[in-house]
């Protein structure tokens, strides 16, 4: 009413400031915004009968704050919230024991951004492999997962740098997806998005590999036992400028707001190009795996890894199987993946040819036998087979089991060709006595259904035409 009433007459007052340090302390916790924390300031402003900075003076209050105190991006990295990544520039060294030749290791150094919790190891190389293997042992070394990973624009985290949208590497992808988190790496050239790693992986320089100089290891494994028991010490060393350690802060504030480690640990895994063939089957390290028979002919990707074999085609998944070791040229095939006919002959695999064929007879069992035996791969017989099925089914069980007891005569391995050439011809059908009187000659060219010609022919004379 005052203002209303007598607007020229200025009432002095002032607004109360709100408690920066409490709020950089706020800040650090999960969740906490700072338009949470000054409608909170507001609302005890109000109880207490105050006058609240609006929300940019607020702000512009606490940025003040915040450069005084040297908290520039540490103010956004809440516990749990990341974890910063790198390969440090200082190598570690171990020794042949029996040569004496002296290998270079590459440190792995991963740091959470906001306890400064940190993890080290040594790695043959820094290669694709150790690179997703080094941040699994990471995950178990925390005992939990952070909700973001910031590496630097490496070819083995980064596929294609990129300041608003960067290419993760698939596998690294792959991988931050199976632990339920998220990467996104500095932008390029600017190392102050990883100030945290940056500054410890100079401070695990000096307290883990500078301090491991003197001693001699003789195989990575030994070196990193070493590197272990120096970064459960520098873990726990007090910080310079504030109390507690790593350590302390990790467990007080960070450890149970990682995310859960998954049931399952993180696989490996590698990716090949293939095409189906004919038989709606991928060969992937030389066993044979069946896909949806529509995809015959077309090229597809195999993810593979040490338990499971995925088949994509343009992205996406299209069937799965258990991974086969042992014996080359195993097959696995899933029914649904077959044509609606050969559906129907799925019952007719090795054991169940054989078992037909000694319904039919001796002779047709040990054919059916050699047929499949003539190749490594036993469905690469089963045409065949069905084939010397499918004669019995045209002729007659006793004509087939003669059939194949005449082909036998002549060969012990005889094919589906034989068979048939002889039920064709009729040659099953000769009376064996009178077969037994004819010449060799004779009996050889029915056999064959070629023309054999005698000795006489080649005795000489001019009438061969």
């Amino acid at each position: 009413l005052r203002e209303l009433f007598f607007p020229g007459v200025a009432v002095p007052f002032s607004r109360t400031r709100p408690d920066c340090e409490r709020i950089h302390r706020e800040m650090g916790k999960s969740g906490v915004t700072l338009t949470l924390l000054w409608q909170e300031y507001c609302e005890e402003c109000r109880q207490n009968g105050d006058i609240p900075l609006m929300y940019s003076q607020f702000c512009l209050c606490y940025q003040k704050y915040a450069r005084s105190a040297n908290a520039t991006m540490r103010m956004v990295r809440k516990p749990g919230e990341s974890a910063e990544v790198d390969w440090a520039g200082q190598k570690g060294f171990w020794l042949d024991p029996e040569t004496g030749e002296r290998f270079e290791a590459s440190i792995f150094v991963g740091v959470l951004s906001s306890s400064r919790y940190a993890y080290v190891e040594a790695f043959p190389s820094q290669n694709q492999e150790s690179w997703l293997n080094a941040h699994a042992n990471m995950f178990r070394y925390f005992g939990g997962v952070p909700r973001i990973l910031i590496p630097d624009n490496l070819k083995t985290g980064i596929a294609k740098p990129d300041r608003y949208e960067p290419v993760v590497n698939r596998l690294y992808r792959e991988l931050a997806e199976h632990y339920g988190t998220a990467v996104i790496p500095t932008r390029v050239g600017k190392p102050r998005d990883k100030a945290n790693a940056e500054g410890t992986v100079g401070t695990i320089s000096t307290w883990v590999l500078a301090a491991l100089r003197e001693r001699n290891f003789f195989s990575l494994r030994e070196l990193n036992e070493g590197i272990r028991e120096k970064l459960d010490r520098f873990n726990a060393k007090p910080f310079q400028k504030k109390e507690g350690s790593r350590l302390d802060a990790f467990l007080a504030e960070e450890k149970d707001l990682l995310l859960p480690l998954p049931k399952n640990p993180y696989e490996l895994s590698s990716w090949k190009k293939v095409t189906a063939d004919k038989s709606y089957h991928v060969l992937v390290e030389k066993m044979l795996y069946s896909v949806p028979y529509e995809y015959i002919g077309h090229e597809m990707e195999v993810r593979l890894t040490r338990s499971v074999v995925e088949v994509f085609f343009e992205g996406q998944r299209i069937c799965s199987h258990a991974r086969i070791f042992g014996r080359i040229g195993q097959c696995v095939t899933v029914p649904s993946h077959m044509p609606p006919s050969h559906r129907e002959h799925r019952q007719w695999e090795g054991s169940r040819f054989i078992e037909w064929a000694a319904d039919v007879g001796p002779h047709t069992e040990i054919v059916m036998r050699g047929l499949l035996s003539a190749h490594k791969i036993e469905q690469q017989s089963y045409k065949s087979c069905q084939g010397l099925v499918r004669l019995g089914d045209v002729h007659s069980f006793e004509r087939l089991e003669a059939a194949c007891g005449k082909a036998l005569l002549y060969t012990p391995r005889p094919g589906y060709r034989n068979v048939k050439t002889i039920l064709t011809t009729g040659q099953d059908r000769v009376d064996p006595v009178a077969a037994s009187e004819k010449k060799p000659e004779e009996e050889a060219r029915e056999s064959l259904g070629g023309i054999v010609r005698g000795a006489e022919y080649y005795r000489g004379g001019n009438d061969r035409c």
